[in-house]
Formats: structure tokens, sequence, C-alpha cells
């Protein structure tokens, strides 16, 4: 397939020059005003845009300053056309984000040649961009599998098994989409937060590993001694997290994985652990995972219970609907029940 050039110029024997000197080699589309030009965008999306300086109407550089502001748009590379050979013109035309320049009256050898190392170095920069993509993606996977074995780790310490990472995180993910599907907390739940909760969940239980196996494991009643050691596994993750993983990924990221690991076992009422927050002023996230942890806990079946169905999960937790729960995320959570039995089914 010919890669298609977009020529935009109000003079008719430039349209028919550039046309002629580089139909050979690419499909060429011409227009001769700045809104042609813009017209011909919404419906088309070429590698390369020649773009006359001097036009009645929107000239070249009013022309420029519109791509800039579309995201799509604004990654085509433009080569402006110009009579004015000035240093102030070509000063500007780079400052504006022209790529190159070519002058007038067009000479075909030059022409060509600059508008073939243009689609090269296009070419170069969206490969270099899908390697890094790519690596990132590697990294990204990396970072989300050694996060999971620790978290498997950490779980089976308790008699746990390693699949309440797996369901928890599945279940958060899946509860953070249906409250951003109905617009709770549209402020807060941006596509950024979505993705970092669906890292962060796992790492819920991290401070675990700071804990005792004797007190981990102890099947009897724990003592109050013993109680406290298990609730500070809440500041020991968020600890751990923040002087561990800071300097290893963004910034925000790290704030919502530490209120994941500290604050998941407050409650809405401020009966919870550590500090006893209530209502908002526990962070969105911990009140998000509180939901989902409980709801795993319930209906999994470990060493010393049975799992519960779905149904007598929600009797439990609806009886907890404005104490250990915020009710918008708790409704929104009862709403899923349909899904979550499937997922349920799956995940046996």
């Amino acid at each position: 397939m010919k890669k298609i050039i977009l020529v935009v110029d109000d003079d008719k024997t430039n349209l028919m020059v550039a046309q002629k000197v580089l139909s050979d080699e690419y499909r060429v589309a011409a227009v001769n005003s700045g809104e042609l030009c813009f017209h011909y965008l919404e419906r088309n999306c070429p590698e390369l845009i020649l773009l006359d300086i001097q036009m009645p109407g929107m000239d070249g550089f009013a022309v420029m300053e519109k791509l800039q502001q579309h995201e799509e748009w604004s990654r085509i590379p433009v080569i402006f056309l110009t009579a004015d050979r000035s240093e102030q013109t070509e000063e500007k035309c780079f400052r504006v984000g022209a790529v190159d320049y070519i002058g007038k009256p067009f000479v075909p050898a030059i022409m060509i040649q600059r508008v073939k190392r243009t689609l090269e170095l296009e070419d170069y920069r969206k490969s270099l961009e899908q390697m890094v993509e790519q690596q990132l993606q590697r990294i990204t996977q990396l970072q989300q599998d050694i996060i999971f074995t620790m978290a498997n780790l950490i779980e089976s310490r308790d008699g746990t098994t390693g699949e309440h990472v797996r369901r928890t995180s599945i279940y958060t993910d899946m509860l953070i989409r249906r409250m951003k599907k109905k617009g709770v907390y549209a402020q807060e739940i941006t596509s950024e937060f979505v993705d970092y909760m669906h890292k962060a969940a796992p790492m819920h239980d991290i401070g675990k590993i700071t804990v005792s196996d004797i007190v981990l494991q102890k099947p009897g009643k724990l003592t109050d001694e013993e109680y406290t050691m298990i609730k500070n596994h809440t500041v020991a993750g968020g600890k751990m997290i923040r002087e561990n993983m800071s300097s290893l990924v963004e910034p925000e990221f790290i704030e919502i994985a530490c209120d994941v690991a500290k604050y998941h076992h407050e409650k809405w009422n401020g009966k919870g652990y550590p500090e006893g927050l209530s209502g908002t002023a526990i962070p969105l996230s911990a009140r998000i995972l509180a939901v989902t942890d409980v709801f795993d806990a319930l209906v999994s079946k470990r060493q010393y219970k049975a799992g519960m169905s779905l149904e007598q999960a929600f009797e439990i937790m609806a009886k907890d609907r404005g104490e250990s729960f915020e009710p918008i995320i708790l409704d929104t959570f009862f709403d899923m029940s349909e899904e979550l039995t499937e997922i349920m089914k799956e995940l046996e």
C-alpha cells in the first residue's frame, strides 16, 4: 500500500506539480484551503502533510496550531511549503512543530528526497515507540508476576491459598469497572486509577510477612497481644511498599498501594484499624478493597471452614452496610451478582 500524503495549497499549479512529482511513489490527496484540510482529516489519516503557509482564510500557521491541539492529528508530520526563505520564517516553521520545509518554486528532486527522508524518520520513530511499548509491557508483566508471587507466598503462611490473591484482584477489578461505568466517584476513578488498583490489590496483605508463623497459623483464639501483632500487618505493609518500591514505580501507584495495604481493615463506622478512620477519611482504594477482601474470605473454602454461597455472603455483608462498608460501594458490588456467580464458577 502506498503511503498517503496530503498537500494543502491554495495554488492549483502547486497542487498539480506536487501530485505529478510524488504520485509515482505515494498516494497524493490535494485540497486548496485549511478548512478543507480538516474536512479531509475527519475521514482520513495521511502519513504526511505538505502545508502551504500563505493561504487566504486559515494560513499554514493557523492550520498547524489547530493540528497541534488534536491528539491524533498532532502526530502527523508536517512539512511547510513556502516561497519565503527568510531566517525568521524558517525559525517559526520549526518552532510551531514542522519537521521540515520545502521552498517554492518546487525542485522535484529536493521535494522527493525531503518527503522520503521525513517518512523514513517517521517509520523509525514509530518502530522505536513500538519497541518501547513492548519493553514496558514486559517490565509491567514482570512486576506483576513478582507481586503475585510474593503475595501468594505470604498468603500461604496463614493457611490460606495463593488463590485468594488472584480472586480478590479479579473481584476488585470487576467492582472498580462497574463503579466507573455507573459514574460512582467519577472524578476519582480514572483509567489510571483502575490500572493502579489492578496492580495494587494483590499487595493488600503484604505486611503479613512481618508476623510470626506461630501467630498466623495458631488454630485457637488469639490473645490480645497476638491480635495486635496481626493488626500491625497493615502498618507494616504500607511502610514496606513506600520504603522498597518508591524508586521503581510511579508515585501515584505507590500512594494507592500503600493505602490499600495500610487501610483495608478500616471500617466505614470508624471501628476498624489501624487508625480508626471513618467515612471518606478512609482512602477510596481501601474502601473498595475492604468489600472484595471480605467477600472472598466468606465464599472461599479454608482449612477451618467451608465456603459460603454468594447469597449467604451477601446476606452477612448486607448487615454491615453503613457499618463496615460504604453503602454505595457495597450496593454496586451487590449489583454484580450475576457476573460474580459466573466468575466464581470459573475460579472453582
